[in-house]
């Protein structure tokens, strides 16, 4: 069996350079099979290698993840950012969001390690469905519902034609296709009103349900095979703000 230096098989995994590895090592947060290590420990291809807790060696298949996320979390993968998604769910292997949700919202976000579903899922012209619902400072009118369906003309466009239902007198649910940056709010704030609460229940097949705030569970066999026939078809173009 083929033994290497400790710091030079954390390099050939891509994770960082020798150098850089002989630090980690040093800062006591490299393990090997769950194990505190030393400098120039050696290790061989069967071992089991973390840093900071997170497997860096372990071939891993494709993870999938539907995840409810609460108000004030940050969907990025920047772990230097405070409330960032990544440190707040914790998740032993590297995974990263698709698309976000902002900050002051919450709700159904999907998290993965497959590059290609996500490109796939971030296409901005596959009409691929996001479902909302809404919370707003004053009584919702007829009119309200009827304009936000139509189009509101936002950042130097008009938005699509959506579903608006009004649930109560002051929530409401929207269907969009489209993906830009606040869409929801800023519509709302150009009619004059503020939204208070904003959570996404569905993206296109998948829905939030009962899953708790805070938490996430896998897809299901059946969610992950009818996403990919929806998206099968789908082509490339810049990611969209979901």
């Amino acid at each position: 069996m083929e033994y290497k230096r400790l710091n030079k098989a954390i390099s050939e995994t891509g994770y960082c350079s020798r150098r850089a590895a002989d630090r980690l090592i040093e800062e006591g947060k490299v393990q090997v099979n769950g194990q505190p290590v030393e400098m120039g420990q050696k290790v061989t291809a069967d071992d089991q290698i973390t840093v900071d807790g997170k497997i860096i060696t372990k071939e891993v298949g494709h993870i999938y993840l539907i995840f409810n996320k609460p108000v004030g979390i940050t969907c990025t993968t920047d772990t230097d950012i405070k409330g960032n998604i990544i440190d707040f769910i914790g998740y032993p292997e590297r995974i990263f969001p698709i698309g976000r949700i902002d900050k002051p919202s919450e709700g159904l976000i999907f998290l993965t390690n497959d590059g290609d579903i996500v490109n796939k899922i971030l296409r901005a012209k596959n009409n691929h469905e996001k479902e909302y619902v809404v919370k707003v400072d004053k009584r919702i009118t007829p009119d309200f519902i009827r304009l936000m369906a139509d189009g509101i003309p936002i950042l130097d466009t008009v938005t699509e034609k959506c579903k608006v239902t009004q649930i109560d007198a002051y929530t409401f649910n929207i269907v969009l296709t489209q993906g830009l940056n606040r869409q929801i709010r800023r519509m709302c704030d150009y009619l004059g009103y503020e939204v208070r609460e904003l959570q996404r229940v569905r993206i296109m097949n998948i829905k939030l349900g009962s899953l708790k705030r805070g938490k996430y569970r896998s897809f299901t066999g059946s969610e992950l095979r009818e996403l990919k026939a929806l998206i099968e078809d789908s082509s490339k173009t810049e990611e969209a703000s979901l």
